[in-house]
């Protein structure tokens, strides 16, 4: 013997109706959404890209840190000081032989 279930009423159906569609449009935003399954692979993209960007900046902070410490006036770096009055100052020793380069 088959047992018949009763028809539902609209406010049944109509309840219903909305929870399937609340929860489709979770699983969409689930799926989809800012922080959902599509947006996890260009996260991780975005991530590894700004580690690089800052690993490149961490090198050029320590370059010109080691810089400015050889240029402290306590103790400068003799070398690095001559170098820079040839190059910004066009100066050089009355022995020293200037050769162009050309390129």
């Amino acid at each position: 013997m088959q047992t018949r279930r009763a028809p539902l009423l609209p406010k049944d159906s109509l309840t219903q109706s909305l929870a399937l569609i609340a929860l489709l449009l979770m699983g969409a935003v689930g799926i989809a959404g800012p922080s959902g399954l599509l947006a996890w692979g260009e996260n991780a993209r975005l991530l590894e890209q700004r580690e690089a960007e800052i690993a490149q900046l961490s090198a050029e902070r320590d370059r010109v840190r080691n810089r400015v410490d050889l240029l402290d006036p306590r103790h400068a770096d003799p070398d690095l000081v001559g170098e820079l009055l040839r190059s910004n100052l066009n100066v050089a020793h009355p022995d020293e032989v200037v050769m162009p380069v050309t390129k």
